[in-house]
């Protein structure tokens, strides 16, 4: 009935505005991600000094997050984090199970993916995977304008600065500074990454380096191997 109607479309509304409220800001998006990835609760300490943000936005994002059923808080100090310590314990925030859908008609975005790689293939530009680092590089650069990062970072806080961007963009990305390379084991392109490699691999290396060259890190070598199998990691080598 139209009343049935009404009450699914107004559900609907109700469902997409939570979500976009909870997860639309991208600094609270990758928080959220990466709590969800992380093996252990964090504190707002941890959240602060990963995306470099003052501890009372980082408790802001997170109690929004928590009081949207994304997280759940303990105060009770995980084993191996060391001692009791004196005074009120620390809040732990940890992933729920809440599931993130909104039941909206299927969009195909691998599908769009696909048609427009085999038109751009269609024309078959000589340097087509250059053309594609620099569309990576130009998109790099433009994401790191958009969330801001550090000025002027070491070696390290820059590397782990591309990481937190690339997991803001969609990607699980773990940073290795000590051996030059971040470890990616998730990759929001899907299928269509397997079945191009040489284009989105390339799209996502010269994100890796416009991010870097944002950053003041002149990177003359960046390169991607992706995985072997689904279940190994792409390592981009810097």
């Amino acid at each position: 009935s139209f009343r049935d109607i009404d009450m699914d479309v107004t559900q609907l509304d109700r469902s997409i505005g939570d979500l976009t409220s909870s997860l639309g800001d991208p600094t609270r998006r990758g928080i959220y991600l990466t709590v969800r990835a992380s093996s252990e609760p964090l504190t707002t300490s941890d959240i602060a000094s990963i995306f470099d943000i003052h501890p009372n936005v980082a408790r802001h994002h997170l109690d929004r997050l928590a009081g949207d059923g994304y997280l759940r808080v303990t105060r009770r100090r995980p084993e191996g984090r060391g001692g009791p310590g004196a005074g009120r314990p620390a809040k732990w925030y940890e992933a729920t199970e809440k599931e993130i859908d909104v039941n909206l008609p299927t969009r195909r975005f691998d599908l769009l993916a696909e048609l427009l790689l085999r038109l751009v293939d269609r024309l078959a530009p000589a340097d087509l995977a250059a053309v594609a680092e620099d569309v990576g590089r130009d998109y790099g650069r433009d994401l790191a304008a958009q969330i801001g990062l550090p000025e002027e970072p070491g070696y390290e806080q820059a590397v782990r600065a591309v990481a937190q961007a690339m997991t803001m963009a969609g990607f699980e990305i773990d940073a290795e500074p000590d051996a030059h390379r971040l470890l990616t084991s998730f990759c929001p392109f899907g299928t269509t990454a397997i079945a191009h490699p040489e284009v989105v691999c390339s799209l996502d290396r010269g994100m890796v380096t416009g991010l870097l060259e944002a950053l003041h890190q002149d990177w003359r070598t960046v390169t991607l191997t992706p995985h072997p199998a689904d279940a190994e990691e792409c390592v981009t080598s810097l």
